[in-house]
């Protein structure tokens, strides 16, 4: 009798001093959580622990309710029990495929672009860097998102897939994740507000382990944008903008709460096309833009290099008082070696710079010595 008790007071005892040991290790580790620093990113979420960081994406397409949860490992570090469901990376990330032209210029940033293994459509990616890597032969192409030769991923065996979604259908990253490569949702370019959309370089800080470097970048990114805001907003007027451009008898322009309109509206000019609903773009016929804008004092767009071009493509376009005035601008005239769009690219990464262009822009007397970086006046 005395022999049981004495073994449930020791069982007791000892159960005692490991639940202590746990709770001690609950607390600790507790203590030693960074709250999330995302401040813009509405679809991300990092938290830093003693020996791992976990990453929230949040709704990475428009309509989505998807949430997923990535716990990047560092080396030794201990993942606690209750996070082992979720997908496990080890970091810092030694190789990469990237498979948006958004995602090269943060690798670019953190000197880490010479980690890029494979890539769809290297034609896009106008980063001369990383022209140079592809022209020597180190990054593979991987033909298109959602038709990614799986074979040649695996072949390439990274660390890390940084896919992206437009929508919950994706087999090619489903059938790379059951070959046992490691995948991870980005989520940039479903951000809307200029600043949210530069912060996911915070993303890639943390899957480097260069959190601090990313957090510095973002910084200097951040304080630029809103020392160009206090500027624009010692302009005494708000000249009118029209945007974008006819495609198959269709004008294309962004609706009024998207990324594009907010610049706008930040550099203190009058997007005609502000108060619509929606982050999206607009479907519009060519008489409806035109009875609205064909008065407006600036054109913005990014479909044609120069005036002779858009007289050519549709006469009705040289009625418009921006045509005549000679106020015309476009983004896509500077490309890398191989077509790819530069603004594309760089721009979402960068909005200190397109803001600082825009405000060149419509309030030049305000930046008299700066010239533009995306844009260009047509001649």
């Amino acid at each position: 009798m005395k022999s049981n008790i004495l073994k449930i007071t020791l069982f007791l005892f000892f159960a005692c001093i490991i639940s202590c040991k746990k709770n001690d290790a609950v607390s600790t580790h507790s203590k030693s959580k960074i709250e999330n620093t995302i401040q813009y990113a509405k679809g991300l979420e990092i938290y830093k622990y003693d020996g791992f960081s976990v990453v929230k994406v949040k709704n990475p397409w428009p309509k989505s309710t998807k949430n997923y949860t990535y716990i990047l490992q560092e080396k030794n570090g201990i993942i606690p029990d209750s996070l082992k469901q979720n997908p496990i990376i080890p970091i810092p990330v030694k190789t990469i495929i990237a498979t948006s032209t958004t995602h090269i210029p943060s690798l670019e940033m953190l000197k880490v672009e010479n980690t890029l293994v494979g890539f769809p459509n290297l034609n896009y990616i106008s980063s001369e860097k990383v022209r140079k890597q592809i022209d020597a032969g180190k990054v593979k192409e991987l033909g298109s998102n959602q038709t990614l030769n799986i074979e040649v991923a695996i072949d390439l065996a990274p660390s890390i897939i940084v896919g992206y979604g437009i929508d919950n259908n994706n087999p090619a990253l489903d059938n790379l994740q059951k070959s046992g490569l490691k995948v991870i949702l980005n989520g940039d370019w479903n951000e809307q507000s200029p600043l949210g959309k530069a912060e996911w370089i915070k993303f890639f800080g943390a899957l480097y382990g260069k959190e601090k470097q990313a957090e510095d970048l973002f910084l200097t990114i951040e304080k630029e944008y809103q020392n160009t805001l206090a500027l624009a907003k010692k302009a005494t007027s708000r000249p009118t903008v029209l945007a974008g451009a006819m495609f198959e008898d269709v004008w294309y322009l962004p609706q009024g709460k998207s990324w594009g309109s907010l610049f706008l509206n930040d550099a203190q000019a009058d997007y005609l096309w502000k108060n619509t609903e929606g982050t999206g773009s607009l479907s519009l016929p060519f008489e409806t833009v035109f009875e609205k804008g064909q008065n407006a004092d600036f054109w913005i767009q990014g479909q044609f290099s120069s005036m002779k071009e858009i007289a050519s493509t549709n006469n009705h376009y040289t009625q418009l008082k921006a045509f005549k005035t000679k106020n015309v601008y476009s983004f896509g005239s500077k490309k890398g070696k191989t077509g790819g769009v530069l603004y594309y690219e760089l721009a979402p990464n960068r909005p200190d710079i397109v803001l600082k262009d825009i405000l060149k822009i419509v309030h030049p007397e305000l930046v008299p010595n700066y010239e533009l970086f995306f844009f260009e006046k047509l001649n």
